[in-house]
């Protein structure tokens, strides 16, 4: 009984150190493999780092060229506003000349009979000067027969506009 003792023993301290042979042999395998992984995450890091940086410099010059468009916006807005106000202001003249224009026509209509005695009355006072001063030698264009009321208006109201 004792040997089959000392067998077991010798069977259990066999397979004990079998055991501990193929720990070993999958720890050193385990070993590499964490080494590979040390060395591929050492890589990792130094080409994020390169990202990094580019990264960076990429959002500072991004960051530069919105800052320049901005005010290139601002100075076009001012430009854009300029130019507003001066096609208000080029409004804001045409209404005025066009007031201007109806309010003389208007004032042509409403004193086209004081007009027109205002020519009589020239006309009659060139005749009497001319009958008082005694100008007889008058060339044929001079003597014209009296204006007529409406033609001398119309060509009065043509030479004022």
């Amino acid at each position: 009984m004792i040997i089959i003792l000392y067998v077991s023993v010798a069977v259990i301290a066999i397979a004990f150190l079998i055991l501990v042979l193929s720990l070993v042999k999958t720890l050193k395998s385990v070993q590499v493999t964490l080494d590979s992984v040390s060395t591929t995450l050492d890589e990792l890091k130094d080409q994020l780092e390169g990202i990094t940086t580019e990264t960076t410099l990429l959002l500072n010059k991004t960051n530069a060229i919105t800052e320049d468009l901005q005010g290139k916006v601002e100075r076009l807005d001012t430009v854009v506003n300029a130019v507003q106000e001066v096609g208000t202001t080029v409004q804001t003249l045409n209404s005025s000349v066009k007031q201007v224009s109806q309010s003389v026509s208007n004032t042509m209509v409403r004193n086209q009979d004081k007009i027109a005695q205002v020519v009589q009355w020239g006309a009659a006072i060139s005749e009497l000067r001319g009958k008082f001063f005694g100008n007889s030698n008058k060339t044929s264009a001079d003597k014209q027969p009296r204006f007529r009321k409406r033609k001398n208006v119309q060509q009065t109201q043509d030479n004022i506009i």
